[in-house]
């Protein structure tokens, strides 16, 4: 008896292994042949994905650093030695900081990240332009005022002359650059010059799609101002959040930012229901951070543009966010399932009295509390964090980058044999 058990273990466990081998799951040669070569150029059995090889030009800090420690004359590039911290007392302007982050992440590279730095541009898959743009628009430029915007606009010139003269520009007609610019407003000057290079945005409210458009860019979270909800671990989490439906912002805004106003109105009246308007102050942000970590639903209306950084504030208090926005795009939309965490209304849905609290106050309490663990489950992604670590926003953001780069490189070889413009555009 325990002999044709043995028997029969050795049976399947053969059977298994020829299966394994012949599919390609199992590769013995190294076992039997350690001598033997792979094909030059083959990849190893599951070998992991290569990190994104990234060139950073060196620029001067009063295109970078030196917009935020403005009392230094410093003019050599920042390094990791003396990179300066984020001003914690910075407010608003933290959420357009993405560039900051992107350029400490190739100063502190760690293993088994999606990026690396090389010193060698001809090594490199992609081309980094530490240029602060969002931050030079809000240092220099916010008044939208001559003569106040003249330092804005003299950086976006200087800067376009010397990468003109590089010749890793001129090889590709910038196309594999990549600029940060989440402010709507960063390098208003000179943009339509940046047309061909990849731009990492928070979203295309206000640019022309031959600007920009999700073909070759990528879409970044804001930077959340709101401190992440790092002990949320109720007993009943559903019940331990006793508001309905937060929201806490301007509500006075431009273009689709309209719907605001009209939804302050449709609100008005319900006791779960907390709309509020405010401006962002370090006290307001606490208050909204309190009052999003004891509602169930957090809403999200369009602002100046399809997109606000209070999403990714919700998301990192772990609050349901409801979306209203009819042409909002996502960041790492192509690897995370949004639908599984947020529940979207149209403005027409939204505009309609009553319907959007009834359908929340219907939503199952088994359905809102597998949503809630899901955002737990995903809200690293939306960190941003020096030094930076695996899979947090920045990393997802390389990863993105590194997806554009097949159509990048397709367009550089099509350019570069057309003796006529594109005709493919015109169609």
């Amino acid at each position: 008896m325990y002999g044709k058990v043995v028997l029969s273990f050795i049976f399947v466990l053969l059977l298994v292994l020829s299966y394994s081998i012949f599919i390609g799951t199992l590769d013995i040669r190294p076992y039997f042949f350690p001598r033997l070569k792979l094909p030059s150029g083959a990849p190893a059995p599951c070998a992991p994905d290569p990190p994104l090889r990234v060139f950073m030009y060196d620029l001067p800090r009063r295109f970078n650093v030196g917009m935020i420690d403005r009392r230094s004359a410093a003019e050599m590039p920042v390094t990791v030695e003396d990179w300066p911290a984020w001003p914690v007392n910075w407010g608003l302007k933290k959420q357009h900081s993405v560039e900051y982050w992107m350029m400490g992440s190739l100063l502190n590279v760690g293993g088994g990240r999606e990026v690396v730095r090389v010193s060698d541009p001809e090594l490199a898959q992609a081309f980094f332009v530490p240029f602060f743009s969002s931050l030079s628009f809000n240092t220099h430029g916010h008044t939208m005022k001559d003569p106040a915007t003249q330092i804005d606009r003299q950086l976006q010139v200087d800067l376009m002359e010397l990468l003109k003269k590089s010749n890793y520009w001129q090889r590709s007609g910038g196309r594999d650059h990549v600029f940060p610019m989440t402010h709507p407003n960063a390098f208003r000057f000179l943009r339509d010059q940046l047309n061909e290079s990849i731009q990492v945005v928070v979203d295309f409210g206000r640019y022309p799609r031959g600007m920009s458009n999700l073909n070759k860019d990528v879409v970044s979270p804001y930077v959340h101002v709101v401190d992440s909800f790092t002990d949320d671990e109720p007993q009943d989490p559903y019940e331990s959040r006793s508001t309905l439906l937060f929201f806490r912002g301007r509500t006075y805004r431009k273009d689709e930012g309209i719907v605001r106003v009209k939804l302050a109105k449709i609100l008005a009246g319900y006791d779960d229901v907390h709309y509020e308007r405010s401006v962002a102050t370090e006290e307001n942000i606490k208050a909204s951070s309190k009052g999003m970590r004891s509602s169930k639903f957090c809403l999200h209306p369009a602002g100046d543009t399809p997109s606000s950084c209070r999403l990714f504030d919700a998301i990192v208090s772990h609050c349901i966010p409801v979306i209203v926005s009819d042409q909002i795009e996502l960041p790492f939309e192509d690897e995370i399932d949004y639908s599984q965490f947020s529940v979207f209304f149209s403005f027409k849905e939204a505009l309609q009295p009553g319907y959007m609290i009834d359908q929340l106050r219907k939503f199952p309490k088994e359905k809102w509390t597998e949503m809630w663990r899901q955002l737990k489950s995903i809200s690293h992604h939306y960190e941003f964090r020096y030094p930076p670590k695996r899979e947090d926003a920045v990393d997802m953001l390389w990863r993105q980058v590194k997806h554009k780069l097949p159509g990048v490189k397709l367009s550089v070889h099509r350019n570069r044999r057309l003796k006529i413009p594109d005709w493919w555009q015109g169609r």
